[in-house]
This record gives C-alpha cells, structure tokens and sequence, in this order.
C-alpha cells in the first residue's frame, strides 16, 4: 500500500461563482481526499479565501500541483501547497524582557508549536539571559549602536537568508525595523505590542495607563509593516483591571496575556490558518 500524506491547500483570488467546485474536482481527480474546508468571500474586498486539509498517496502530490496550475489560470489564484507534517523554520529575536522567548520555547518543546527555531537573536549578549536553556539553538548578539542601524539590519537580513527562516517572530524584540526590512519580511514577520484603550505609545507604557486609571489591559499579534504597529492583527486577547492594581501589578498581567497571544498567533501561522486580506486577516480557527 503506498504511503498517505496530509497536505495543506491554502489559496486567495477574486471572488466568482465556481472556485470551490474547481479547486474539490481538481483535487479529487488527482487522487486527493479532502478532509477539512474552510472558506470566506469578502465582500468589501471581492477575495475569496480557502485552506483545505487533504490526503493524498505521496506519489500523487506533483499530480495535485498539476491539477492546481490548471485552475490557478481559470481563477487567477493564489495558493501554496504543502505536507502539513513539515515545521516551519523561525527566527527568533528579542531584547531585554524574555517572558515571550521563555513561552516559545518552552511551548516548542513539548510538541506544541510545529517550528524548527533556527536562531535566537538579540540586540543584548547572551549573559542577559542566565535561566534559559537554548537547547543548542544559535544565539546572536547583535547590538544596535545608534550610528550602526543599517549595519546591523544588513546583518540581521544575512542571518535570515542564511538560516532559511520562513518566519521572523519579534518575542518582544524592542527595536523598530526600517521600512526597507519591514518590505522585505512582508506577510512573514509577526510582532507581540501591548495594547490599550486608549493607546499609550513610547517609554512605560504600563505606566501611562494606571495614571489613566484604565479598565482593560492587553496584547495585539500583528505582522509587521512599515507602519509601526499598523499591521494586519492576527490575535488580541484582554484582561479587566481595578483601581487596586498598581503598575506592577499590571507588567505582571500584562506579560501573561502576550505570552498567551502571541502562542496562539504562531500557532494558527504554523498551521497556514493566516491569510492576509489587505489590511486586515482572515483567521481560520
């Protein structure tokens, strides 16, 4: 008996009568077996979104590649097709605070984020961070002079081409990128940012918003865009607060929910249920 393999289908195109048929039919006809659709047809926009899990003998995969070609010139679509088995490799970067980078990995190694982590790196030395264990990940200290911006970002972009990353994940990684990374890394780079109502931008942000005496605190995932903290939103989570809870209280607070939010952005990444759709995503859950 050949050997099945679960792939992963996901695609966007301008919305018209007919695609989930074709795509099913395409599919079928060369050998696939859906097992899960989902789909969206936006209508401010007129794109449609699809991610389909389907098995196929491993054989068939090029087939189903063929098969799809076919329709991508009907549709005008754009798709990626993958084994689903395969873990993405990712980036991570990240400063001072390692709440975040802690969660990843701890997360990484029980099995719970489908990634291969190529690389750690950080803008403080690897001295900043005693109590994490690594396990045998590169570590590079990449510091940020102020008249050696460029510099570092032509090395960082080395490290990524190097590494193979598929995915940059800034785990609180407290530097801004400049336009010309942002573009590069567009679609493949997610950030973690706290997020307030009202938004408190600049130094002590936890701060700001106890002297504002606000209710709620929280976390945005977004992916990074030349406009800083702009980008398409992936996942946000809150928490309600109290006039008793000091600024301490709320870092506190405020550190769980972005280690919960950005794991289930990277989660829901991993697994291609982020689709961008302009300024925004259509999540697949």
């Amino acid at each position: 008996m050949s050997a099945v393999t679960d792939y992963l289908l996901t695609l966007s195109c301008p919305d018209r009568p007919g695609i989930v048929a074709a795509v099913s039919s395409a599919l079928a006809a060369a050998g696939g077996d859906i097992l899960e659709a989902q789909q969206f047809g936006d209508r401010e926009t007129g794109r449609f979104f699809l991610r389909i899990v389907f098995q196929a003998p491993s054989q068939d995969a090029e087939s189903c590649s063929t098969a799809l070609d076919e329709v991508s010139t009907r549709f005008s679509l754009q798709w990626n097709l993958r084994p689903r088995h395969t873990h993405r490799k990712v980036l991570l970067l990240v400063s001072k605070f390692d709440h975040c980078l802690a969660d990843l990995l701890y997360r990484w190694r029980i099995g719970e984020l489908a990634m291969t982590p190529v690389g750690i790196v950080s803008n403080h030395p690897r001295e900043t961070y005693p109590h994490l264990d690594f396990d045998g990940i590169p570590f590079h200290y990449l510091p940020t002079p102020k008249d050696g911006k460029s510099e570092q970002e032509q090395r960082l972009w080395q490290l990524i081409e190097s590494s193979g990353a598929e995915l940059v994940v800034l785990a609180r990684y407290m530097q801004i990128l400049s336009d010309e990374l942002a573009g590069r890394l567009q679609g493949r780079c997610i950030n973690i940012h706290h997020s307030f109502l009202p938004g408190f931008k600049g130094a002590r942000p936890y701060h700001q918003a106890h002297r504002r005496g606000v209710k709620l605190i929280g976390a945005t995932a977004h992916f990074v865009t030349a406009d800083l903290d702009e980008g398409p939103i992936i996942e946000q989570d809150i928490e309600r607060i109290t006039h008793l809870d000091t600024p301490e209280d709320m870092i506190r607070i405020g550190r769980d929910i972005e280690r919960r939010v950005l794991a289930r952005a990277l989660r829901l990444y991993l697994d291609d249920r982020v689709l961008i759709d302009g300024n925004k995503t259509v999540v697949f859950t």
